[in-house]
């Protein structure tokens, strides 16, 4: 058992946070534990669909890499390693999917919800716009646009909320 775990199952690590929360961050944090790896939407998303420019073109293709990725992630835990998944659990009905391939895979779940304002998030966007590190850069109001789907977290989902 490593010191990420409360048991001996793996562990599904999923990220909840408005766009430059840091979620990534975090991910990276997680993911530094022994038998874990990360798994992170973003490159993915940039390598497979680089014609992706809205937020309709978003929902239509991470569809499609849920789709693709779901069963793999299931088999990843059932390996006995543990992941941290690097996508945005920004919605009841995103959050569903992740904490399903949780127990398909007999895998514990835990939720990280980085719950920041929206200033506070714009502020950390704009500077890592500035840095051009990321694979996408994002405009005030394409991130208005996103913060609009947002649903933050509840008890009632059944995951362990972390803040």
């Amino acid at each position: 058992m490593n010191g990420n775990q409360m048991s001996d199952r793996p562990i599904l690590h999923t990220l909840c946070g408005k766009a430059a929360a840091g979620k990534s961050t975090l991910s990276a944090e997680l993911a530094r534990a022994p038998g874990t790896i990360l798994v992170a939407q973003d490159p993915w998303m940039a390598a497979l669909y680089p014609e992706m420019r809205t937020v309709d073109d978003y929902i239509r293709h991470v569809s499609r890499l849920r789709a693709a990725m779901g069963p793999h992630l299931v088999q990843l835990l059932r390996a006995g390693l543990s992941v941290v998944l690097d996508w945005p659990a920004n919605t009841a009905e995103t959050r569903l999917w992740m904490r399903g391939i949780a127990e398909e895979a007999g895998a514990e779940h835990r939720l990280y919800w980085l719950d920041l304002s929206d200033e506070a998030c714009w502020e950390r966007l704009r500077a890592r716009n500035r840095e051009g590190l990321h694979p996408y850069r994002m405009t005030r109001a394409q991130f208005d646009e996103i913060t609009r789907y947002f649903e933050p977290p509840t008890e009632a989902e059944g995951a362990i909320i972390r803040r």
